[in-house]
């Protein structure tokens, strides 16, 4: 579309310029250029419903990365979306991986400003070569596509139906690979993997095999709702979530089951339906523990999940009393176990429940006793990216509520070193986009924030 066309001389873009309305300018581009939504997605690497609540200015679009993409797609001047008219190179000699010191961040404060400078500094260089590893030319990791996901799921069936039945041992192949990539937030690859396992699982034979075919199908659906989750597609989880227990309920086991709800309880807390959330786990909990595998080793980590979800949950809707009780419960079922242990692509245990400890706290507004907690936690040993990449993030929200903010970056930065893809999501930009108010005495926040798509 050059720029000759009559969309560049409508009363609606004129409109949309003088707002700065990228997601209005982006739109009138599209429909003059008679491309769909779902097109334009395939080619930048976002779902068709993310870039339609940004269109509508639904979802903020100052991903610098995306908005080059939507710029070159659709030959918007890049002027117009905020962007310069080059892209920024990164060094070709990048510095090397600097790590941080939890004591670093819960000792004593850095008061000499020169040290605080030097200590950000090296931090933030470390966010850019070895941690990234290979990159765009801004440096920040691309938002991973649902795309093929959500195609299946809401218009075409559970997708390509492979040419041969496979076994059990290589639908079980495939739902332990989708747990490590989850666990290592290899997002990306996850995203594009899950379709075609999903659609593998569900050509087990259920004949011969009922209860390995409803399990599998199950835990797929179950890691896709985990994903969905991260990465803000709430609706979609609602879907997946629902796909899980649905084939839970059609013959797997209890645990399976028992997992499947929390699923369905996490995405009912995230439309805010905060109450019911909460009885949909601790029912699920209380069904589980009379069954004969609720007091197994596995059994007994599903459980605690459940009542450490519930506990988030009810903190999260400001139920002081209810949170403090079933984090108890919590802790007594990790008691129980003694130590962390696997469960479902899941851990659970004494070190799980501080976890959820911090969190909690931080919702109740309690950042010191979030951070007290957090000292507790021995990183090292947490077993996945994943969960580092949490670790690190709750954290910078006690300190950011705590009204910390050199230390708020210093855990993001941490963040960032454990799982590169864990700090693109919302929350994260939000506290990068913040944290800018002291941009002149955090040096290197600035372009954090630019890495993790915060400004444009």
């Amino acid at each position: 579309m050059d720029s000759t066309h009559p969309v560049w001389r409508s009363a609606a873009m004129r409109e949309a310029l003088i707002r700065h309305d990228a997601g209005a300018i982006v739109r009138l581009a599209r429909r003059a250029a008679d491309i769909t939504l779902a097109d334009l997605g395939g080619r930048v690497g976002y779902t068709a419903a993310s870039l339609s609540r940004m269109e509508r200015g639904e979802q903020p679009l100052r991903d610098v990365v995306l908005l080059r993409r939507l710029a070159e797609c659709l030959d918007i001047p890049p002027h117009l979306l905020g962007l310069t008219a080059q892209p920024q190179q990164l060094p070709s000699n990048p510095p090397p991986t600097t790590r941080v010191d939890p004591q670093a961040l819960f000792g004593e404060e850095v008061d000499d400003p020169v040290r605080r400078r030097e200590l950000l500094a090296a931090l933030a260089g470390a966010g850019t070569g070895t941690v990234l590893g290979a990159s765009s030319a801004t440096g920040a990791p691309s938002q991973p596509n649902l795309s093929g996901l959500e195609d299946p799921l809401l218009h075409r069936g559970p997708g390509q139906v492979p040419a041969t039945d496979p076994g059990p041992a290589t639908v079980a192949a495939a739902v332990d690979a989708s747990r490590d990539e989850f666990g290592a937030c290899r997002y990306t690859a996850l995203a594009r993997a899950l379709p075609s396992r999903i659609a593998l699982a569900t050509t087990l034979d259920g004949n011969a095999h009922p209860e390995r075919a409803a399990t599998a199908v199950a835990d797929l659906y179950t890691i896709a709702t985990r994903l969905c989750i991260k990465l803000g597609e709430d609706g979609l989880a609602a879907v997946t979530a629902d796909r899980a227990l649905t084939a839970a309920l059609g013959g797997a086991d209890a645990l399976t089951v028992a997992e499947a709800h929390r699923m369905v309880s996490s995405t009912w807390r995230r439309r805010g339906h905060h109450a019911r959330a909460t009885d949909v786990a601790v029912v699920a909990a209380g069904h589980l523990a009379g069954e004969p595998d609720g007091a197994t080793v596995e059994g007994l980590s599903v459980r605690g999940n459940l009542y450490a979800t519930a506990a988030y949950t009810a903190a999260k809707q400001g139920d002081r009393h209810t949170a403090q009780a079933l984090i108890a419960e919590a802790e007594a079922t990790a008691g129980q176990l003694g130590r962390d242990a696997m469960a479902r692509g899941t851990v659970f245990g004494p070190a799980r429940v501080l976890l959820h400890r911090i969190s909690i706290s931080h919702l109740l507004g309690d950042a010191g006793q979030a951070i007290e907690h957090a000292r507790r936690v021995d990183v090292a040993a947490l077993p996945t990216a994943e969960r580092r990449a949490r670790y690190w993030i709750d954290v910078a929200r006690a300190f950011e509520q705590w009204g910390k903010p050199d230390r708020c970056h210093r855990s993001l930065l941490a963040a960032e070193q454990a799982a590169p893809q864990e700090v693109r999501r919302a929350p994260v930009r939000t506290m990068a986009a913040g944290l800018m108010r002291y941009d002149r005495t955090l040096p290197g926040v600035r372009t954090f924030a630019r890495r993790v798509g915060a400004l444009a």
